[in-house]
C-alpha cells in the first residue's frame, strides 16, 4: 500500500493496535497479487519508532530504549526477530479470522507467549479513585511495545468486535482493519488510497469497454 504520509512510514489506518502492527508490511506475502513483500520494520530504530508513533510506548520510554539499543545491539536486533514473528502470527490469526478459515495453531501459540510475556510486565494501579492496568517500567525492555500489542490481540480475539475484522478488498493491498462504520460494510484499509484506486481503475475499465 502506498504511503501518504511524508513524514512516517507507517500508517494507522486498522483501528486496532495489533492490525496497525500486522500492517507493518507492503504487499504482505499472501497478498493476492504476488507481489513481493516490502518490510516496514527494518531495523529496531523502525521498531522503536512505531511503537511511539502508535502510542504503544511513550516518547520518553523511546528515548531510554533507543539508549539501550545502542549499547546493546544485540539484543535490539533479537527483539525485532521476535516481533516480527509476532507480528507475522497476529496477521495470519486475523486474516484466517476474516475469511473464516482455520485458525493456525502455530500462529496462536506464538501469540499465547506474548500475551504471557505481557502480563509479567502489567499491573493494577490506583491513582484518583480508578482501577488501571499499567506497564512495569517499559523504558527499561527492549520489547516493552510489543505488550500492548499482544494485549491488543488476545481482547480483539474475545470481544464481540472480532466478527467485523475485515481484509482490504483492494487486489493490490493485504491490510487488515477493524470495520467500525454503522452498517459494517466498509471495504477498504483507507478508502483515500486503495478505495479511490479501485474507483479509477473501475472508471478506466468502464472508459476502455465504451
Amino acid at each position: 500500500m502506498p504511503q501518504n504520509k511524508r513524514e512516517s512510514p507507517f500508517e494507522f489506518t486498522g483501528g486496532n493496535l495489533c492490525l496497525d502492527f500486522a500492517n507493518t508490511v507492503d504487499n504482505f506475502p499472501n497478498n493476492r497479487q504476488g507481489e513481493p513483500p516490502v518490510e516496514l520494520l527494518t531495523d529496531y530504530s523502525r521498531l522503536l519508532r512505531w511503537g511511539e508513533e502508535s502510542g504503544a510506548i511513550s516518547r520518553k520510554a523511546a528515548e531510554n530504549l533507543k539508549r539501550l539499543a545502542s549499547d546493546s545491539a544485540g539484543n535490539a536486533q533479537q527483539i525485532l526477530g521476535h516481533a516480527i514473528q509476532l507480528r507475522d502470527a497476529i496477521y495470519d490469526i486475523f486474516c484466517a479470522i476474516s475469511h473464516r478459515r482455520g485458525i493456525p495453531t502455530t500462529a496462536l501459540a506464538t501469540l499465547n507467549k506474548a500475551v504471557q510475556h505481557a502480563s509479567e510486565h502489567a499491573e493494577v494501579a490506583h491513582a484518583n479513585r480508578h482501577f488501571a492496568w499499567q506497564w512495569i517500567l517499559p523504558e527499561h525492555h527492549l520489547d516493552s511495545m510489543l505488550w500492548p500489542v499482544a494485549r491488543a490481540a488476545a481482547e480483539l480475539l474475545t470481544s464481540d468486535e472480532l466478527a467485523y475484522v475485515r481484509q482490504c478488498a483492494s487486489t493490490t493491498c493485504a491490510w487488515l482493519f477493524l470495520d467500525k462504520t454503522k452498517n459494517h460494510r466498509r471495504r477498504w484499509c483507507d478508502m483515500r488510497i486503495c478505495g479511490n484506486r479501485d474507483k479509477a481503475r473501475r472508471y478506466y475499465q468502464r472508459q476502455k469497454a465504451g
